[in-house]
């Protein structure tokens, strides 16, 4: 007989006298001990043992601790942030089910304002104050609109099970919010701490250090520095065919990611904040990146990108890589013109021109390998994906932030943080080409798996596999894949390469940069 293990039931303080006493308590250890958000579960876990120990609380009150220290963590930005800015985040559980007379669409229960329950006092509330609201189950809706940059942060109400159950997402999300747990489980005519519910909604501090950058908003800003009228006055000599050519490649698709990254450090670390000056780092790091994808696309021999023809195979081998040529000296061009004191231009020199070598180191052993059929180590293969990716990605933040006088402990950790960004993007990115495999797909298009594959082969394999490789056998090859768990070892690299980047992060003293590409790791991981 196999005997059923019960689940544990998470519990919230019947008396507000012992909310109120877990709450302060809470409030007082993270000042004191000076934490700064985003907060992992172990950090978390061990506040509430410590509130719970403090308060001489019964244990099983600890879950509830967690929730009110997690709230204590994210203060600072939620409160600094307009009301306009925020959502409130309601359960239908609350409404009145007999008499009820709401509509529930796709996104969630449309009120009626029937007064039968207590919804409609709390959204009439909140919407007086410029509150968005919406009445839904579970965050995934909060989350999205954080992320698409439609609010910033979000008091959201819910039983203790969800609210349990979103700690990882929004936790990855870097997602600042409040949550309020009903007084007691149960999925109709629950209720909520009206008084604690208030205070959230009115507590309001204006702190522009814990005020959050929307990346989602900057990354549209940036998407308008890439318009035919801007980059033709920063280009200058739009009459030369070449000019054309770097300017129509500048215009053409991508995510603008790497000047996004150069926006967001140049906004976190900016005290004398320059639009015109953001604009042109923006455009000078996408100079490079396009000047590399040029020669990339002649040395991978590729006819499309972005779903257009390449320059290459439009104009010829010779045009694309003079292309390219004329848009790393239009870079480097506008580099120099920066408004920026001597020494903080021969940084940005020094940075972008090392990066440039470490690109060329990558692609030269990646180029040669495949040339010559060779599977690279996983060390190595972990190596050329530092120096190809992880330098672009260091290029883009480091010249953003360096422009805006970062802090030298902050420049070390971000360039850490660049190269396990780069590597975890291309290992990703990997997985992605051999899920996503077409007719046009090769082996060569997900080295590290071929790494992995020839790490640990078994026997009479390494044979096999290099007589597959070399015959391009994109059949015998995903067979071996599957065989030997391939794309799981590789999920496992990718998770181990994530998490060293948000540990990176957690270093930060910026808290601006840190929950930036919090965010910005959220959406691509």
């Amino acid at each position: 007989m196999v005997m059923k293990v019960k689940e544990k039931i998470l519990q919230v303080p019947e008396e507000a006298l012992t909310r109120n006493r877990l709450r302060k308590a809470a409030r007082e250890l993270v000042a004191e001990r000076g934490i700064l958000p985003p907060g992992n579960f172990l950090l978390i876990s061990q506040l509430a043992d410590e509130v719970i120990r403090r308060t001489s609380t019964d244990s099983r009150f600890t879950e509830f601790a967690m929730v009110v220290c997690g709230n204590e963590i994210w203060r600072p930005v939620v409160a600094a942030t307009p009301y306009n800015r925020r959502l409130l985040l309601l359960p239908q559980c609350l409404k009145d089910k007999s008499n009820c007379n709401a509509v529930i669409d796709q996104l969630g229960l449309i009120c009626a304002g029937c007064q039968s329950c207590q919804i409609d006092s709390i959204l009439q509330k909140a919407e007086s104050l410029g509150y968005a609201t919406l009445v839904a189950e579970g965050t995934t809706v909060a989350v999205s609109l954080v992320q698409d940059g439609s609010i910033d942060a979000v008091i959201g109400v819910s039983c203790m099970s969800v609210l349990q159950k979103s700690f990882e997402p929004v936790s990855r999300a870097a997602v600042p919010v409040i949550g309020i747990p009903l007084l007691f489980e149960g999925c109709a005519e629950t209720d909520v701490d009206n008084r604690w519910l208030n205070d959230e909604l009115i507590a309001f501090q204006e702190n522009d250090r814990f005020r959050t950058v929307s990346v989602s908003a900057l990354k549209e800003k940036v998407k308008q520095f890439f318009t035919e009228d801007t980059l033709a006055e920063a280009f200058g000599s739009v009459d030369s065919q070449t000019c054309q050519l770097a300017i129509q490649s500048m215009l053409n698709g991508g995510q603008r990611m790497r000047p996004l990254l150069t926006a967001l450090a140049y906004s976190a670390y900016s005290g004398n904040f320059s639009d015109e000056l953001m604009v042109s780092l923006s455009i000078i790091v996408e100079c490079f990146h396009k000047a590399s994808l040029i020669h990339d696309d002649v040395e991978d021999n590729d006819d499309f990108r972005y779903d257009t023809e390449t320059i290459h195979k439009l104009n010829g081998t010779a045009v694309a890589i003079n292309t390219g040529d004329f848009l790393l000296g239009k870079g480097y061009e506008l580099l120099g013109k920066l408004p920026l004191e001597p020494i903080k231009l021969a940084a940005c020199y020094q940075l972008v021109a090392s990066g440039h070598v470490a690109l060329s180191l990558g692609q030269g052993a990646d180029l040669l390998a495949s040339s010559h059929h060779q599977i690279p180590s996983l060390d190595q293969q972990i190596e050329i994906f530092e120096q190809k990716t992880g330098s672009a990605i260091r290029v883009a933040l480091l010249l953003g932030a360096v422009a805006a006088n970062v802090p030298e402990c902050d420049l070390a950790i971000l360039k850490l943080f660049s190269d396990f960004f780069g590597i975890a993007y291309q290992i990703k990115d990997d997985l992605d080409e051999f899920r996503e495999a077409n007719e046009h797909t090769q082996p060569a298009d997900y080295p590290l798996l071929l790494s992995l594959l020839a790490k640990n082969p078994g026997e009479s394999s390494p044979l096999n596999l290099q007589s597959v490789y070399s015959e391009n056998d994109l059949i015998g090859i995903s067979k071996l894949i599957r065989e030997k768990e391939i794309v799981q070892k590789a999920e496992q690299l990718l998770q181990e390469y994530t998490n060293k980047a948000y540990r990176e992060l957690d270093k930060l003293e910026n808290l601006k940069m840190k929950l930036s590409l919090y965010t910005v790791l959220g959406k691509i991981f």
